[in-house]
C-alpha cells in the first residue's frame, strides 16, 4: 500500500524549489538592508508558551493547534507561529542583555489544524521579523516600510497596505465595552463562536472570516474614536513616517490581528491574485508580550509573510546554476580524465555533474536539462592534445582551451 503525505502537509518538489529560493534570498537581501539577522528556533515548544503568548481566546489555540503530551508527561505544541518562540529564546538566551535593540528574523515552518484550502495548509512556512526594544512610531513605520520594500521587491502585483491603531490597554478596553455593548444587539446573527467571544474578547468577532459576522459588524464602533491622546498622536505620527518614505497604505479602523497581544500599530498587506482571502502578510506591535513570556518590560513589533502565498502568485523561475556539465566520449581513460576534471573543478568551487557510464548522446542530453550554461567535453583526440572542448548550451558555440587551462576558461565563461 502506498504512504502517502499527510493531508495539509506538502512535499516541496525540485521544479518548484526555485521560486522558494527566490523568495527566501530576497527576504535575505532586504533583512540585511535593515540590519537584520537570522535566528532559527524549534518547531516543538512546550505549550504553556503558546496558551501566554498567543492567548488562549484566539481560534490557533482554541481549535488549531498540535498539541500532545510526551513521554516525559509534558504538554507540548508545534509551532503555529513564530513570534512567541522568537521572545522565547531572546529571553532564554539573554539577547536583550547584550543589546537592547534587537532585530530579529526567521524563515521555517509553522503547524495548524485547519481545513486545507489554496495557500493555506496544516504546515506552512513563514518569513517572520521581529524588532524588539524600541516603542516609538519611527520603528513601527520603518518596520511596516520594511514589509512593504519586501512585498514589492518580490515582485507582487497590486501590493496595497493596510493599517489600524489598536490603541493601549486603557483606550482598547472602552473600545471592547462599546463594541460590545453593539455586537450584543446582533448575538442572534453571529456564528456560535463570536456569540460566546463577545463576552469576553469582542474584538476577535471583526477578525471573524464567516460572513454573517462580518455583516454583523459593519457600522459597529471603530477604535480610532476611542483612542486616547498618546495612542492618537502615536498613530499619527506613525502614518506621517509612512507618508516620509514614500509608503502607500489606507487606514481600517476595523482591522484587527488574529493574535491578542497586538496593542497600538497593526497592519497588513495584500496583493492582487488571491481572491477574497488576499493577504500575505500582517503584524504589529506589542508592549506586554516579552513581560508575559517571563523577559524584561520591553517593547516590540513584527509581522510574518505567508511563503505558500507568495508562491502561488509568482511567475515560474527558471533554476540555471552556475557550473559546467562534463562530458567524455571515449574508453576508459578518457572517463578518468573526464573525472579528473570534474574533481578540479568541484575543489575550485565550480558546481559540475556527470553521468561518465552513459552513450555520449545521453551524456550531452543530460547536460542539456541539467541548468549548466557550459558543458565541457573530453574525448580522445582532446586526452591526446591536452584540451578541453567547452561549449555554451545556451549559443551552442564552443571553444577549445588547452587542458591546463581549463579551470580558468570554465570560470572566465561563466562570469560573463
Amino acid at each position: 500500500m502506498e504512504i502517502k503525505a499527510i493531508r495539509g502537509m506538502n512535499d516541496i518538489l525540485p521544479r518548484e524549489i526555485p521560486k522558494w529560493r527566490f523568495v527566501e534570498e530576497t527576504a535575505r537581501k532586504i533583512f540585511r538592508l535593515f540590519g537584520y539577522v537570522e535566528l532559527r528556533t524549534p518547531v516543538l515548544e512546550r505549550t504553556e508558551l503558546f496558551l501566554r503568548g498567543i492567548g488562549d481566546e484566539t481560534d490557533v489555540v482554541e481549535k488549531q493547534m498540535y498539541t500532545f503530551t510526551d513521554k516525559s508527561g509534558s504538554s507540548v505544541s508545534m509551532r503555529p507561529e513564530a513570534t512567541a518562540s522568537v521572545l522565547r529564546a531572546a529571553i532564554e538566551h539573554g539577547l536583550l542583555s547584550e543589546d537592547p535593540i534587537r532585530k530579529l528574523f526567521s524563515i521555517g515552518p509553522m503547524f495548524r489544524y485547519e481545513r486545507p484550502q489554496k495557500g493555506r495548509y496544516r504546515q506552512f512556512h513563514q518569513i517572520n521579523a521581529e524588532r524588539l526594544g524600541e516603542s516609538g512610531p519611527f520603528s513601527d513605520a520603518e518596520t511596516l516600510q520594511l514589509a512593504y520594500v519586501l512585498a514589492t521587491s518580490l515582485g507582487l502585483s497590486g501590493v496595497s497596505m493596510e493599517v489600524n491603531s489598536l490603541g493601549c490597554e486603557i483606550c482598547r478596553e472602552e473600545f471592547k465595552k462599546a463594541l460590545k455593548t453593539c455586537l450584543g444587539k446582533r448575538a442572534d446573527q453571529l456564528c456560535a463562536d463570536c456569540a460566546r467571544r463577545v463576552e469576553k474578547n469582542p474584538l476577535r468577532v471583526l477578525d471573524c472570516k464567516v460572513d454573517a459576522c462580518r455583516q454583523a459588524a459593519l457600522g459597529a464602533p471603530g477604535i480610532e474614536d476611542f483612542l486616547c491622546a498618546q495612542c492618537r498622536d502615536h498613530y499619527a505620527e506613525v502614518l506621517s513616517y509612512l507618508d516620509t518614505f514614500g509608503v502607500p497604505y489606507q487606514k481600517n479602523p476595523s482591522l484587527v490581528r488574529g493574535l491578542d497581544y497586538y496593542t497600538r500599530t497593526t497592519f497588513e498587506i495584500t496583493a492582487s491574485g488571491l481572491g477574497s482571502q488576499n493577504a500575505v502578510a500582517g503584524g504589529g506591535r506589542y508592549d506586554n508580550l516579552v513581560k508575559i513570556l517571563g523577559g524584561p518590560d520591553v517593547s516590540g513589533i513584527g509581522f510574518a509573510f505567508g511563503l505558500e502565498r507568495i508562491i502561488l502568485l509568482l511567475e515560474e523561475k527558471t533554476q540555471e546554476e552556475e557550473g559546467c556539465f562534463v562530458v567524455a566520449q571515449g574508453s576508459e581513460h578518457v572517463r578518468h580524465a573526464a573525472a579528473e576534471l570534474l574533481s578540479e573543478l568541484r575543489s575550485a568551487g565550480i558546481a559540475s555533474e556527470a553521468v561518465l557510464e552513459k552513450s555520449f548522446k545521453a551524456q550531452m542530453r543530460r547536460a542539456g536539462k541539467s541548468g549548466y550554461p557550459l558543458c565541457a567535453i573530453i574525448g580522445e583526440d582532446e586526452v591526446e592534445k591536452s584540451l578541453v572542448t567547452v561549449k555554451d548550451l545556451r549559443t551552442s558555440s564552443q571553444i577549445q582551451a588547452p587542458r591546463k587551462d581549463a579551470q580558468d576558461k570554465i570560470r572566465s565563461l561563466l562570469k560573463g
